[in-house]
């Protein structure tokens, strides 16, 4: 059994499909082992050769995903563990960018900040109406670095900079939808579910070779990736050492 009390990922095959679920008890938020769970999960998945798509979800039905464990990042203490921490979410990007299957990403609730950017990273994302988003690291003294090349990719630079700017704004799933984030919405989790399952097992039917040459196509450009990541997983663990960050968070701490 999953051990709920400190979150998991864990995944399942069945025909061909591979579904990834990760679930942490503060609203599926990402602390570093999560973030190491899915990146060996999505690694795994993508060599095994039984898989010919891959699901990315989070349990339950409230938000999808609440981005960075502030537990962690408050307990950062120097430069290398916070550029350490922040490469989990870079792991977590390349795995997907690397890997040679198409990934759908089931969006049923609210994303923040490092969730918009798992969102933006999975090849086809599809979302509940409920899925609005919000990247708001600029509000805790930080910035979407590590995220927002894949934000970037997906909705372009101007909306990437409305999001990273504006960061206590949240954008509905509908905003999200019309700019490219999001491939459809739905009004329910059941229809949600359903559509998913129903690409998911279309694509598992499909050319394999067909879709690793396309997933190629897709990503061209991003080669560089690995260390641009790195790179801006330095940048936030510099910032998340400041005075300003660390007081930023616990306000935010407060609040929820």
């Amino acid at each position: 059994m999953p051990d709920t009390a400190n979150g998991y990922v864990n995944t399942e095959l069945e025909h061909g499909i591979a579904t990834i679920e990760f679930h942490h008890p503060s609203s599926n938020s990402l602390p570093a082992s999560i973030l190491r769970k899915l990146a060996i999960a999505i690694e795994k998945t993508s060599q095994d050769e039984r898989v010919k798509v891959i699901i990315l979800r989070s349990a339950g039905n409230g938000a999808f995903c609440a981005g960075a464990s502030f537990d962690e990042l408050v307990a950062i203490q120097n430069e290398t563990e916070g550029r350490s921490f922040f490469v989990g979410f870079a792991n977590v990007i390349n795995a997907i960018r690397k890997s040679h299957k198409f990934v759908i990403g089931l969006v049923h609730g609210k994303a923040v900040g490092g969730g918009v950017g798992l969102a933006a990273a999975c090849d086809y994302t599809l979302a509940t109406e409920n899925a609005s988003i919000k990247l708001s690291e600029l509000a805790v003294g930080i910035g979407p670095f590590v995220v927002g090349p894949a934000v970037e990719r997906k909705l372009g630079v101007s909306c990437f900079s409305q999001l990273a700017i504006d960061a206590t704004e949240w954008r509905s799933a509908e905003w999200a939808k019309k700019h490219g984030l999001y491939a459809e919405v739905y009004e329910t989790n059941e229809a949600l579910e359903d559509a998913v399952n129903k690409l998911a097992d279309r694509l598992a039917h499909s050319n394999p070779e067909a879709m690793a040459m396309l997933k190629q196509v897709f990503w061209s450009g991003t080669e560089h990736w690995d260390e641009l990541l790195s790179q801006r997983a330095a940048m936030s663990g510099k910032l998340v050492l400041s005075a300003f960050t660390r007081n930023a968070i616990e306000k935010f701490k407060v609040k929820k």
